[in-house]
């Protein structure tokens, strides 16, 4: 999965992904009966891919190639009502933009410095 943690946080809440394909299982368990499976990758917010693979329920209708937010662990079960079923990563969003400020250490590091006035 992506690396964006800060120091000391456990876990991913919520992340950028890419879909890359599509699952077809026709036997599973029957709480994923009608529920569509996609594999995804994780990206950058620059749309880069990086991490493993993975599947995904998808809860909003994504298609292959698409930015999408995913969530994982006890807040994939909250998506769309599947609190009782086997999900580890639910697809919760398609992205249609992802728009970075500028990181304010880099500007500093690179902005001229100011003249002294001796």
């Amino acid at each position: 999965m992506a690396k964006w943690l800060n120091q000391g946080q456990k876990e991913i809440l919520m992340l950028l992904a890419r879909v890359m394909g599509t699952v077809v299982a026709t036997r599973k368990d029957e709480r994923l009966l009608g529920k569509k499976l996609l594999v995804c990758r994780p990206v950058n917010p620059q749309g880069e891919t990086e991490g493993a693979y993975f599947v995904a329920i998808d809860t909003v209708g994504a298609g292959v190639k698409e930015m999408v937010l995913v969530v994982s662990g006890s807040s994939a079960r909250m998506a769309a009502n599947f609190k009782e079923s086997p999900v580890d990563s639910s697809i919760v969003g398609i992205v249609d933009e992802v728009r970075m400020e500028a990181d304010e250490s880099r500007a500093l590091a690179t902005a001229t410095p100011a003249k002294s006035k001796r």
